[in-house]
């Protein structure tokens, strides 16, 4: 799961301020939903359709549900996010926009976290067809996504060939940017590595790379706050042979 901050709160039929790839000017309009045809936007009287590749910026507020989902996916409350999540999902999947994306794949997660497995891998994909053409992690944290439905269905060789070249590419990156795509997606695939590692057996592993997602690619809160956590009981199941990093 990725997990943006909010930068403000909106709701359907939201302002949006946006300008076309080749165009000067900024238009003002209103979004009316999204769906795999483009970004549905009134302006005036008039209804247009534009794909996503047409944008050159797009500003518009996460509806309140986004935050709320978000809130309610890290205090536990799966029920709750899940119908918060998927009601901005339902509305704004494919939308332009960093609280959009993070809520379509969010509802893959969530999928898994209820284990509604063929729900889940229907999102995964219909993610990955949304956004497969946007830069900065969209690809990378599909497949985070797709690791973690691998591991619900015990199929541990798969998630691992999918994690480990993000996290090689994520050791290996020397220029993070904080909450971009690609920050986040480095802090879901440790947190899903230590969880294949667990499964594994692997407690140490397991346990360093919980502690390299709160140490190090901190960018996603949601996954900190799980991978502490997980920390935390790994390092209290045994406490005359405590689990240490390797």
């Amino acid at each position: 799961m990725v997990v943006p901050q909010a930068r403000g709160q909106g709701s359907a039929g939201a302002p949006v301020a946006f300008k076309l790839r080749g165009s000067p000017n900024v238009q003002q309009g209103v979004v009316i939903g999204a769906s795999a045809a483009g970004v549905q936007i009134r302006i005036g009287a008039q209804t247009i359709t534009l794909g996503a590749p047409m944008f050159e910026s797009f500003q518009m507020a996460a509806p309140p549900e986004y935050a709320q989902g978000v809130q309610a996916y890290t205090a536990g409350d799966l029920a709750k996010a899940l119908v918060a999540i998927r009601s901005v999902a339902d509305r704004y999947k494919g939308l332009p926009t960093d609280w959009a994306q993070a809520a379509t794949s969010m509802l893959g997660d969530l999928y898994v976290a209820t284990n509604d497995l063929p729900k889940a891998e229907t999102a995964y994909a219909e993610f990955k067809k949304l956004y497969a053409t946007v830069a900065g992690g969209a690809v990378s944290t599909s497949e985070v996504g797709l690791a973690r439905l691998a591991i619900a269905k015990k199929d541990l060789p798969a998630a691992k060939a999918k994690l480990e070249p993000i996290m090689a590419e994520a050791l290996e990156d020397k220029a993070i940017v904080p909450n971009t795509n690609k920050a986040l997606a480095y802090s879901q695939a440790f947190l899903v590595s230590g969880q294949l590692k667990e499964e594994e057996g692997n407690l140490p592993g397991a346990l360093e790379d919980y502690l390299r997602t709160v140490t190090i690619f901190y960018h996603d809160r949601a996954a900190v706050t799980t991978a502490q956590q997980k920390a935390d009981a790994l390092r209290s199941r045994d406490k005359d042979h405590p689990v240490t990093v390797p």
